[in-house]
């Protein structure tokens, strides 16, 4: 209790909670300058100014820019499963219409938020082999998403099946790709109703 006391408090904040909050700021900004300008081309310097945060509030949080491109990774990630998830369980319609509600939502959100869709798609890319355990592991998820989308009860089945879904997912990610660097030149309708041939199989 003696311990807790004594913690210092500034504007009703603690110690911990200004520490987290400052790390969200960096996480944020770093979604938008690794968006705008790219991960390669900018610095720890650009991220902290971003967030109006000086330079040895960034080690406070983080060990090098890579461990921030991965909590920004994981940030973006979240919110986009998340929201896709959601739109999984409320959708009454058939498999096939869930599963076009659900590669629109995912493509219009990359078309709305082209920064964070650059971070998303782009950025991940061949870092090193932490940041790509990280990309991998939400291929893994998002492929589990799908298959409950397209098939519920699948990630029920043999651990082999793992393979095609993650096959789908990184197709998904790939049609991404193709799309953002054509400046979204088709729709998003056409997009998803083209990607959902390619993720049928999870309902075989």
């Amino acid at each position: 209790m003696a311990e807790m006391a004594r913690e210092r408090h500034y504007g009703g904040h603690s110690t911990e909670q200004r520490r987290l909050a400052r790390r969200e700021r960096l996480i944020e900004a770093a979604i938008r300058v690794y968006g705008e300008v790219g991960y390669r081309n900018a610095t720890v310097k650009a991220v902290c100014e971003a967030a109006g945060l000086t330079e040895r509030y960034f080690y406070e949080s983080f060990a090098n820019s890579e461990a921030l491109l991965m909590a920004a990774f994981d940030t973006v990630s979240r919110r986009l499963i998340d929201c896709l998830d959601t739109i999984r369980k409320e959708h009454p319609g058939t498999m096939d219409e869930r599963g076009h509600a659900v590669l629109c939502a995912y493509y219009q959100v990359l078309k709305d938020d082209p920064v964070g869709a650059r971070l998303f798609v782009i950025e991940i890319a061949r870092v090193g082999p932490a940041v790509d355990e990280v990309g991998a592991e939400l291929v893994r998820e998002f492929g589990e998403l799908l298959s409950r989308t397209l098939a519920p009860g699948a990630n029920a089945k043999l651990k082999s099946t793992e393979l095609v879904r993650i096959g789908a997912a990184g197709a998904m990610i790939q049609i991404a790709k193709a799309w953002i660097r054509s400046g979204y030149a088709r729709g998003v309708d056409a997009v998803a109703a083209d990607a959902l041939k390619i993720c049928r199989v999870l309902a075989e």
